[in-house]
């Protein structure tokens, strides 16, 4: 299983909705997990990113899915067990998300701010530390 950590992100939003643009674009299902209030900014973000194109997405309330919605490539959810498709999983918060082994692909996106650079840490020592698990670095460059 291949982690890949994106760090050095400046707005996890905007790179959120960048990385599920391209997800969409390749065909990739998606499972986003993170905080609520954070999943909720990132539901009306993805609204209104691009002008002229749209993100499909559901925005998933608790451990409940209605079966209509699994023709949805993109799911940012409270619990992903509740969910029926097990690709790519997009991490946007401090702690490992429960079940994240029964996703083919695993994204951790760590921000500048210092308790999510530390969290982050963590998160990578946790999964550097589960056989069978390839760590990708992926930093963000410095702006100019």
């Amino acid at each position: 299983m291949k982690v890949a950590f994106h760090s050095g992100v400046a707005d996890k939003q905007s790179a959120a909705c960048r990385l599920l643009s391209k997800a969409h674009a390749a065909g990739a299902a998606v499972v986003v997990c993170g905080e609520p209030a954070a999943l909720d900014r990132l539901d009306l973000a993805l609204w209104s990113f691009e002008a002229l194109s749209f993100v499909p997405h559901v925005r998933l309330r608790g451990a409940r899915s209605a079966p209509a919605l699994a023709r949805t490539p993109i799911w940012l959810v409270d619990d992903p067990a509740a969910v029926p498709m097990r690709q790519v999983l997009v991490n946007l918060g401090p702690a490992m998300v429960e079940g994240w082994r029964d996703f083919e692909r695993v994204i951790e996106l760590v921000s500048t701010e210092v308790d999510d650079c530390d969290a982050g840490r963590l998160r990578w020592r946790e999964y550097a530390a589960t056989p069978g698990v390839e760590l990708v670095h992926q930093p963000r460059p410095a702006p100019s």
